[in-house]
């Protein structure tokens, strides 16, 4: 019976590795966003612009995926060159000791059709942290632009709380909000 289920194994082990797609985003319609309240009363927005995303999944409606996120620190943007410099700096990022944040899930649950609790280790700076966000697969479609090549639409949305990975801890919650919000859309192609 050991040697029919070792068999069985090593017969059915690579299909399912065959059959994994893995996904990358279309730089030219994807973006990394973030949100923080200045002083109580304004939303100040923000994008990294230099990263890279890899979604393996098996499953058409990504139900299985698992999500690989690396951010450039250096590339933080909020359209204000002064401030960019100050969150680049040890302040904030630290960008010359800790210039790339990750992200890995490792774990994820369907909520409703096409929406899914996504759980993965957050590293940032030299902390690292389980944060759970909620990931949107928008639909898949046949690309008129790419030869009929299938794209997919996938949103990722939550929030972290920046103390917990002590960025910025010199500037308290009364001038810049704790609380960040991260938004993130993309189309992603099969590499």
């Amino acid at each position: 019976m050991k040697k029919i289920t070792a068999l069985l194994t090593f017969l059915i082990l690579p299909l399912t590795i065959i059959a994994q797609d893995t996904w990358v985003e279309d730089p030219a319609h994807s973006a990394l966003g973030f949100t923080v309240t200045h002083l109580g009363i304004a939303d100040v927005p923000g994008t990294f612009d230099d990263f890279d995303v890899v979604i393996t999944a098996s499953e058409a409606d990504f139900s299985d995926a698992q999500v690989e996120l690396t951010v450039q620190t250096a590339s933080v943007n909020t359209r204000v060159q002064d401030r960019d410099d100050h969150l680049r700096s040890d302040d904030f990022f630290h960008v010359e000791q800790y210039p790339e944040m990750t992200f890995k899930s490792h774990s994820i649950r369907e909520v409703e059709e096409g929406v899914y609790e996504l759980t993965g280790d957050l590293t940032l700076l030299e902390t690292t942290l389980e944060v759970t966000v909620t990931m949107v697969h928008r639909g898949t479609i046949e690309n008129p632009m790419a030869d009929g090549a299938p794209v997919a639409g996938i949103q990722i949305t939550g929030v972290i709380d920046r103390s917990d990975f002590n960025l910025g801890n010199g500037f308290p919650p009364p001038m810049i909000s704790n609380r960040v919000e991260i938004k993130a859309d993309g189309e992603f192609m099969i590499q």
